[in-house]
């Protein structure tokens, strides 16, 4: 067969399985559920940076059902985005554009931009915490002309297009919220203390009420942790990871937060801390110690390598540890069936990917629950998203600019001859991060 009858028939067999999967979107409309424009019920976007001046950067949508892109034009977010972050009913997703200090929101609902908010600098933490059209994001460098403090949590407004309030935080690098947005906890820069925030109480357009007066009803600072980089929020307790040693602090560690009295109920010591994912009591830690990283057990031409340790918030212990790769971890995601995708960035690649031969290693960790074994997938560069389903044991992976889909029960690349016959989805340019826009 002719190479032109062999994309002929590609080309027919997508429109045919994109046409299904519209067709049997409408026919269970009847359960109430809008469709959007596209007609595909199982979306996911992935935001693509591209440096080409014929081609443009935005929100690649992608059918989830099959891991294809359907002929739909992206959502436009400026010309490199990366970071993104969706609201909990899915119904809102944004993303950062890194050429323009931009954060581009859309309506995942009507599939069209909902607005945009031109940040004072760039950030590497956002929220949108509720179904409102409403954001937090960390600026670490922000400024603002009549005042010295260099650092802020940023307020966006995405219906209204602007900020509404800038609050200083002075080196504000990542931020998490509580389920309704009213509580914000900021963690800065080689700093030892958090910062409790009420968003609701401070005055636009900037609050200095950390700088002046605090505590007061804006701002609460509180000191005795280590080095404090996230944490994770359920109901009124926050788990607060300690970098410690590899952010130039002591001791890592998970500190159990009271948020209604801000204080500190229990510190539990684990090697290295940077990230963390909590299903039920469990709490899945990572990082990189600068001293305890050898890379025991393993047949791997890395010299450093990071920790996974497992804690049991019941007992307030470290139940169980395991070796995974180096760099600063800050991606997690559990599968349906138990295996924990575990991403850091900056870390020691080995081999290529692209011309194997030997080793080939990256930044990224399969952690498999049942039998405790870790599985390094051959593949280089930095984990940017993870992106998993209750539907279908695939793992959508945003690796080194790529994005890989991975069979989850064979800790391989997806491969399907005819859709994906490389196990990756074809987009051009650089793939910074990837989120699910429906619930499958």
């Amino acid at each position: 067969m002719s190479l032109g009858a062999c994309r002929l028939k590609r080309s027919i067999l997508v429109f045919m399985v994109e046409l299904c999967a519209c067709l049997s979107f409408i026919g269970c409309s009847s359960t109430g559920k809008k469709s959007p424009p596209s007609g595909l019920p199982h979306r996911v976007l992935a935001s693509q940076g591209v440096t080409s001046t014929s081609t443009f950067g935005g929100l690649v949508l992608i059918d989830g059902n099959y891991d294809i892109i359907p002929r739909i034009a992206p959502l436009g977010a400026g010309s490199n985005p990366g970071l993104m972050a969706v609201s909990p009913t899915l119904n809102i997703a944004a993303a950062f554009d890194s050429s323009s200090n931009t954060v581009f929101a859309v309506d995942t609902t009507k599939e069209a931009a909902l607005g945009n908010v031109h940040l004072r600098g760039p950030t590497y933490s956002m929220v949108i915490p509720t179904s409102t059209p409403f954001g937090y994001a960390a600026v670490p460098s922000a400024t603002i002309n009549g005042f010295s403090f260099s650092g802020a949590l940023e307020v966006m407004n995405f219906a209204g297009g602007g900020l509404t309030t800038s609050i200083a935080v002075i080196n504000a690098q990542t931020v998490i919220s509580n389920s309704n947005g009213t509580q914000v906890l900021v963690f800065s820069n080689d700093s030892n203390s958090i910062t409790t925030l009420t968003p609701g109480a401070a005055v636009p357009p900037v609050d200095t009420s950390c700088l002046t007066n605090p505590p007061n009803a804006v701002c609460t600072i509180v000191p005795g942790f280590d080095r404090p980089v996230y944490g994770i929020i359920n109901g009124n307790t926050a788990y607060i990871l300690n970098c410690g040693p590899q952010c130039g602090g002591v001791q890592a560690s998970v500190m159990v937060f009271d948020l209604p009295s801000l204080t500190i109920t229990q510190t539990i010591p684990v090697d290295a801390a940077t990230w963390a994912f909590l299903k039920g009591s469990t709490l899945y830690v990572a990082g990189t110690s600068p001293t305890n990283h050898a890379c025991t057990g393993q047949k791997t031409a890395a010299t450093i390598c990071g920790r996974l340790d497992i804690v049991d918030l019941s007992s307030g212990t470290v139940t169980g540890t395991a070796v995974i790769t180096d760099g600063y971890h800050w991606r997690m995601d559990l599968t349906t069936d138990g295996q924990l995708f575990i991403g850091s960035h900056d870390c020691t690649n080995i081999g290529n990917v692209n011309n194997p031969s030997g080793e080939v290693r990256g930044c990224l960790s399969i952690y498999r629950t049942a039998d405790k074994s870790v599985f390094f997938p051959p593949d280089n560069g930095d984990v940017n998203g993870l992106q998993g389903f209750t539907t279908r044991l695939v793992e959508y992976v945003a690796e080194g600019g790529a994005l890989r889909v991975y069979d989850i029960p064979q800790d391989t690349l997806h491969i399907n001859t005819d859709l994906l016959p490389q196990g990756t989805i074809d987009i051009i340019g650089y793939v910074g991060d990837v989120k699910a826009i429906d619930f499958f």
